[in-house]
């Protein structure tokens, strides 16, 4: 039997204020985008902001729907948008706002496992990483140099 270690790095600020003022206006944007949810279900409110090497951002927010499958999170409406709309620009950098509700989110709130999987098909596909930034409504804010640090086995096109 041979044992394989997965060690990762991830920055953590005290708060938005301590980002470069570039990031804190993605963070700004993913925070109104958080405003346009549809989360009648969970109570809980994401919004994603997704800056784009030809100085687009694209914002997402989840969308909820009685069918529970139907739905998306904000990662994706926005990662798949962007695709949609701007096929040859790669992904630079994304900024994740979530908080719920009912009780306070203080924590970081990271990208659920779907989304990882849509955000790594993005980095494999333009062979770059992209940066991530997620918090929850107010506190700490993670920084990620790459979507592999929180996901470092990757399901990608070589496993088909």
């Amino acid at each position: 039997m041979n044992e394989v270690k997965i060690e990762t790095t991830l920055q953590v600020f005290d708060s938005i204020t301590e980002l470069p003022q570039d990031i804190q206006t993605l963070m700004d944007k993913a925070s109104e985008a958080r405003n346009k949810a549809y989360a009648p279900y969970s109570k809980f409110n994401v919004g994603a902001a997704l800056l784009l090497d030809n100085n687009e951002v694209v914002t997402g927010s989840n969308q909820e729907n009685a069918s529970y499958p139907s739905g998306l999170c904000a990662e994706r409406t926005a990662i798949y948008y962007a695709g949609a709309q701007f096929p040859e620009a790669k992904f630079l950098k994304m900024a994740i706002i979530a908080g719920s509700q009912i009780n306070p989110t203080t924590e970081p709130i990271p990208p659920c496992g779907a989304c990882r999987q849509a955000i790594a098909e993005y980095e494999v596909k333009q062979e770059q990483p992209i940066e991530l930034y997620f918090m929850g409504e107010t506190g700490k804010v993670v920084r990620s140099n790459s979507l592999a640090n929180i996901l470092p086995l990757v399901f990608d096109k070589s496993a088909l």
